[in-house]
């Protein structure tokens, strides 16, 4: 939930910016996968159940990162904004430590539309972010695009604008 609200609040400081400054750099998203586990993840034994121990979802989840890609209401157009940031990431990609990974790239919307429409929008959206890294020298066979529609806000307003992202998840490496 913190991951969450630290990236809610970065989209919205990042978004209001004039200029197509990107949000990361390729080295901090090489630094995030390389590492393997999510920042502030720590390691611990725990004799127990899941419920004792404090786990929620015994399952580990798939280390994400929140591409800083949002897009105008009903729109699966790339802003500059989001080229900027989608540099960055793309030169990340090409670095040799993830050069090899694969990567499902998620799109989502706001809930503004229908269900079928949101999922329509947020697959086109995925599929936006995937053209572009391929044309930046990204091969797409690393690239698995999927749209969820509204599923899993970032803000607990469902029809925030931050909800219309996308997020990229470690495949394998």
């Amino acid at each position: 939930m913190l991951v969450k609200l630290l990236a809610a609040s970065f989209i919205v400081l990042s978004t209001s910016a004039s200029h197509a400054d990107p949000a990361y750099k390729a080295e901090d998203v090489v630094k995030f996968f390389a590492s393997g586990k999510p920042a502030g993840a720590t390691r611990g034994i725990c004799v127990g159940t899941p419920d004792e121990c404090g786990v929620t979802d015994p399952k580990p989840k798939a280390l994400s990162f929140n591409l800083m890609v949002n897009f105008e209401k009903n729109s699966a157009d790339l802003t500059p904004d989001a080229r900027a940031n989608l540099d960055e990431f793309s030169k990340a990609l090409k670095e040799p430590q993830l050069a090899s990974a694969r990567f499902a790239v998620e799109g989502y919307a706001d809930a503004s539309g229908t269900v079928k429409h949101n999922l329509d929008l947020s697959d086109r959206r995925a599929h936006s972010v995937v053209s572009y890294l391929a044309s930046q020298g990204v091969p797409e066979s690393r690239l698995i695009p999927k749209g969820y529609g509204e599923a899993d806000p970032i803000a607990p307003d469902p029809y925030d604008p931050v909800n219309r992202r996308v997020v990229t998840s470690l495949i394998a490496r």
